[in-house]
């Protein structure tokens, strides 16, 4: 009974597997966070992009 007590308490104390999921979480939190920033910055280009582009046709017919 006494092994048993004891081999209950080192699992309770055993924390690489919370250390393990925390790592986890911080990398899909990371990764969220990353796909996010691409995303605005893909809409800001694509605005910057169309822009210019329109420019472009203006200044070939003379417009600008």
């Amino acid at each position: 009974m006494n092994a048993i007590t004891m081999f209950l308490a080192k699992i309770g104390r055993d924390e690489s597997g919370a250390t393990a999921i925390e790592y986890g979480l911080m990398a899909a939190l990371i990764s969220v966070a990353a796909i996010t920033a691409m995303g605005a910055l893909g809409n800001s280009l694509t605005n910057t992009f169309n822009y210019v582009s329109g420019q472009v046709q203006n200044a070939q017919s003379g417009q600008l």
